[in-house]
């Protein structure tokens, strides 16, 4: 296989405190949810002018939320594949500025095709992001912090959110701005606001991981010497009070399509199989709410498209603070009973809260209360089920196993939910809206399950000790603290002591 090399990149990243560094790292990724979340709202809140403006009905509104998705799974799986190949850094640069170009061309759409157009290829943007950010959250975060950092970075999403519906108001109010320019004047304004997150981007390095694994050792040691410098100008580093863990890996080529599919479906089937039930289920509950939101205030309790904004910041608030308050928690109590716990209470909630409106007992205002509780544990939940699939591969395939959970999950349970409950609510049953919650719930208690039965008690342990890396050599009978074993770096699916070891300082 070639030649080897020795290194303790993985280990000197995992003992660093968190600092500075780490939190440019976040905000600069998570800058994109935040533009994300701010896309999808005016989607969903300006919905009913932009059918308006373009003579559009709920069915084909839907369909346009489902281009979006489909542009989603496409770039999920074009740019994942090259994230794997050719770094973190350069592709989620490209993928930013596909949103950027995209998102501006959607305020200039003139018709239901051109607007189905834009829609895919905004999605393909967003869809990119998908696997080169979580990656790179995941690499350069310290194993102590990652389960609680990439779950709040996900969940950024919503301060868009709250961020679109904020900027609604204002679009769609006649004394600023006319309807006919309001909506699109929002959705130029979101894409010029991708050049900060280009420009901010720049600042964040290559991963040492990744470059580690493509057999650049020499270029992983001399970016992890500068971090921890940057770290020492305003803090020490944690006492090494024993060697740090050395791991070898062979120099290899690039991962074959054979070898990806191997991993999956080989390798590592019962993670495979809890990926796709976790990435499916999120995606069904999120899509077919989110996307018709604006759609049942407006149908179903006469609340007027210009106020739709104000009920939405209290949902944002919801997704947001589920990650930030639970997060911590799937770092201590553990992967296994926090994912099932979030996924579990999200289905009941959703089914009780389905069942009430059928039966005309909410409010519009009772309506937003009971989706904002509901969705504090299904954040939570969705942006563990990304952490999951990025945790439980090899580092050769992060990326692309991200992908590739999310348009196979997509696919499955979210694609065509936009447009199933478009037409469930343009025939106006509750009791046909109330069917599709009850199966959104039905899906996520489901969910739950399989997390107790599947999962992987990852928390807190290094990315080798979760997986090992295609990559790593074998070095049978290696003591502790040397170079690890691949069998003995990759955790059991289903026999890993719940207690990781614990990292130097």
């Amino acid at each position: 296989m070639g030649e080897t090399f020795e290194t303790d990149v993985s280990a000197r990243l995992d003992r660093l405190p968190f600092a500075r560094f780490h939190w440019l790292v976040a905000s600069a990724l998570g800058i994109t949810w935040i533009l994300d979340g701010l896309e999808v709202t005016l989607v969903g809140i300006l919905a009913p002018t932009i059918a308006g403006g373009l003579g559009l009905t709920p069915t084909q509104l839907g369909l346009t939320g489902s281009a979006y998705i489909l542009g989603a799974v496409a770039g999920a799986l074009i740019f994942g594949r090259l994230t794997d190949r050719f770094g973190r850094r350069r592709l989620f640069i490209v993928t930013v500025a596909v949103y950027l170009v995209a998102t501006i061309l959607t305020g200039l759409s003139w018709d239901f095709w051109s607007l189905l157009l834009f829609r895919f290829l905004t999605g393909a943007g967003i869809g990119g992001e998908y696997g080169a950010i979580n990656s790179a959250i995941q690499e350069l975060i310290p194993a102590r912090r990652r389960g609680y950092t990439d779950l709040v970075i996900n969940s950024s999403f919503w301060i868009g959110a709250a961020a679109g519906a904020l900027g609604s108001i204002l679009v769609l109010d006649p004394a600023v701005v006319s309807q006919a320019w309001g909506w699109r004047l929002a959705f130029v304004i979101g894409g010029l606001l991708a050049l900060v997150v280009i420009f901010v981007r720049r600042l964040i390095p290559e991963s040492p991981r990744w470059l580690v694994v493509h057999g650049r050792p020499k270029e992983a040691e001399a970016i992890v010497r500068d971090i921890e410098r940057r770290i020492e100008q305003r803090r020490a580093l944690p006492a090494q009070l024993r060697p740090l863990p050395r791991l070898r890996f062979w120099k290899r080529n690039r991962v074959s399509w054979a070898e990806v599919a191997r991993t999956h479906l080989r390798l590592h089937p019962r993670r495979t199989a809890l990926g796709l039930i976790l990435m499916a289920t999120q995606a069904f509950c999120y899509n077919a709410i989110f996307f018709t939101y604006a759609l049942i205030l407006t149908r179903f309790y006469g609340v007027a498209p210009q106020h739709v904004g104000w009920f939405i910041l209290p949902f944002a608030l919801g997704n947001v603070l589920g990650p930030l308050l639970l997060g911590r928690l799937f770092d201590s109590v553990g992967r296994k009973p926090m994912i099932s716990l979030t996924y579990g209470m999200a289905g009941v909630l959703l089914c009780l809260t389905g069942w009430m409106f059928a039966q005309g007992l909410l409010s519009a205002e009772g309506q937003t209360l009971a989706w904002t509780f509901i969705f504090f544990f299904a954040s939570a939940a969705a942006s563990a089920a990304y952490l999951t699939v990025g945790e439980l591969f090899p580092l050769e395939t992060r990326a692309i196993s991200i992908s590739l959970f999310y348009a196979f999950g997509t696919l499955l349970g979210g694609a065509g939910a936009p447009a199933l409950f478009g037409l469930l609510i343009e025939s106006g049953s509750r009791e046909q809206i109330f069917a599709g919650y009850l199966l959104g719930g039905g899906l996520m208690v489901a969910a739950a399950v399989a997390e107790l039965v599947l999962g992987v008690p990852a928390e807190r342990a290094p990315l080798e000790e979760v997986t090992a890396p295609l990559s790593l050599a074998e070095e049978p009978g290696s003591p502790r603290g040397g170079a690890v074993s691949r069998r003995a770096a990759t955790v059991a699916d289903s026999a890993r002591p719940s207690a990781a070891p614990s990292l130097p300082g």
